[in-house]
Formats: structure tokens, sequence, C-alpha cells
């Protein structure tokens, strides 16, 4: 899977797509709406979005968006469910082909880091998984619990045990499963260096001034509280979510673990961590989104920049879509 791609195997044109990322905040769905309606299909990079139920806190693109400009890759998954890296570079490939097949451009777009950079180089070169090995992890989970496997996986690798939280069994149980399978620890599976053949990719890079990047971040989550946020979370809850799932610890949801029945203050305290978290994180995206290569990077207000970058891309690979990008 390392460094491949659709259409390298069998020496068919490379695929087009369109990376557009950015912090949270940046306006990447205000751009998607003004260029891509009839153009293209959106593939949500946004490991978050991808959970039913999580809509609010999310910032998930409301039906009428979604009805002009369709998405992918949104509610698959129930919040107590793993969605890995791997799964959304398979699910990536395989629509990017499909879009394109309709005379469409793909268009991958998000605010997750690690979803762009396996995609744009491929996939680390660890094992497949052995049905037995794992589920003799799942039993050992069951027996010992979450914390004595994390302790097990620091002892054996402790560059990954530093990187995945003691609550996060998805992916305690896939480094201990490499360990087992190879001798080998996780950390030392590294990504390739080149990008990926069979793609013809134009990475565009959103930013903004980082004042108004925050202003615009406290300005969300606060639209958030106003849209329901707190009873959506309740709803999770009552349908049987806990906040160690998944879904459920992302920001602006684990915030409210201990708080979502207390008292107002309590609910206060909870959006103010939710707006600190979420600058820190923009600023973690800044930093990561910067090593990406291929990036160009533009004002997320310069639409006219982008639409000429998009434009000429479109030409080069000769795809012709029903509507102009001009």
């Amino acid at each position: 899977m390392v460094n491949s791609g659709i259409g390298a195997e069998d020496q068919s044109p490379p695929i087009p797509a369109v990376l557009l990322f950015g912090p949270t905040g940046v306006g990447k769905s205000d751009i998607l709406l003004r260029l891509f309606p009839g153009r293209g299909e959106i593939i949500s990079a946004d490991s978050m979005q991808v959970y039913r139920g999580m809509d609010v806190g999310t910032a998930k693109p409301d039906p009428a968006l979604r009805a002009v400009l369709p998405h992918h890759l949104l509610d698959i998954r129930d919040p107590w469910q793993g969605y890995s890296v791997g799964e959304f570079v398979a699910d990536a490939d395989r629509l990017a082909a499909e879009i394109v097949g309709r005379g469409l451009l793909p268009v991958v777009s998000g605010g997750t880091a690690f979803y762009f950079k396996n995609l744009l180089l491929g996939l680390p070169a660890t094992p497949p998984s052995l049905p037995r090995v794992r589920e003799q992890l799942r039993a050992e989970l069951a027996e010992r619990g979450p914390l004595s496997l994390h302790a097990e996986l620091a002892g054996v690798d402790p560059m990954a045990a530093e990187r995945i939280s003691a609550k996060d069994a998805y992916r305690i149980l896939r480094a201990l499963e490499v360990v087992r399978i190879t001798g080998l620890p996780l950390s030392q599976f590294t990504l390739p260096s080149a990008v990926r053949e069979g793609f013809r990719f134009l990475v565009i890079g959103l930013e903004r001034e980082r004042s108004e990047l925050y202003r615009r971040i406290d300005v969300r989550v606060d639209r958030m509280f106003e849209r329901g946020l707190v009873g959506e979370v309740r709803k999770l809850l009552a349908a049987g979510c806990s906040f160690e799932d998944p879904g459920m610890k992302g920001i602006g949801y684990h915030e409210l673990a201990g708080r979502i029945d207390g008292t107002a203050k309590d609910l206060e305290e909870a959006r103010e961590l939710i707006k600190r978290n979420s600058r820190r994180y923009a600023k973690r995206q800044i930093t990561f989104f910067r090593s990406l290569p291929l990036a160009r990077w533009y004002h997320a207000e310069d639409e006219a920049g982008i639409r000429e970058a998009v434009a000429h891309f479109v030409d080069e690979i000769g795809l012709s879509l029903t509507v102009s990008m001009r």
C-alpha cells in the first residue's frame, strides 16, 4: 500500500484530486460553497464528522449545503466505533475514482491533518491484521482492561504509548498486534517520503491572521451552544453513548464530561474550555499542515486566487467539467 495509488499498477491515467485544508474555523465551507457546486464532490477529511448524531459539535455541513454540493464520508460510523486512517485512505481512493468517473472533480476537504498526510504519501508498511492475534488481544482487553495493555505497550514501544491515550483501546490493540506479529515496535514503521503514484494532486492550504482565526473560533463555539450542543450531547448519552467512546473524545464533547448536568457555571466553564482547546488545536493543525508537500497557501478570502489555481489545474489534467471554473 505504500506509495501506491489508483492507477499505479494498470498504468491508468492519474486520478486528479484537489486537497483543500486549513485549521478549524478558517472558512473551508465558504470556499467549497462558492467554488465547487456543479463542478465537484467533497470527500470529507474530518475524523469527527464521520459520526452519526454528532452534527452541532463537529460543525457538520448542513442539509442545504449538502443538497447543492454532495459530501462523502459523513455519518458513516456510530460514536462508539473506530475509523482508522487506513480506512479513510481506502475510502478516499475509491470515492475519488467514482467522482472522476462522473465527470466531476474530487475535492478532499477538512482539518484532520494526518488524513491528508497519509493520502498524499501513503500508509506505513505495517503488516495486515491477523485474526488469531487480534482475537487474543481482545480477550486480554476484556480480562485485563485498557490500562494494563497500555502499560504493556509502554514496555515494548514507549514512543507509541506516549502518542496513544491509555483509554484508546482500538489503537492500543493495533500497536500491540504489530509488535506481536513482527517483533518490531509500531514506531519503527514510518511514512514514505515521496508523494503517492496514481494521483495528480492540487494541494491548497487556507490561512488567516492568527488573531482573526481565534476570534472566528470563539464565535463558532458560541454558535454551537446556541444551536443546541448541550442538547445534542444529552441525546447521545441517552442513546447509550459514553464519554469514553471514540467519537465523544473530540473537542466540543469531552469538555462536557462531568459538566453536562451541572450548573450554568459548569456549562460556561465547558464553553471556555472548548474555545481554549479549539485554539490550541488550530495552532497544532497549522504547524502540521505547513509540513505537507506540494501545498500552496492562500488567504481564506482569496476566492479569485484559489479559483484560478483550480481552473489551471483542471485545464492541465484535461478534465471536462459541466460548469467552467473560470
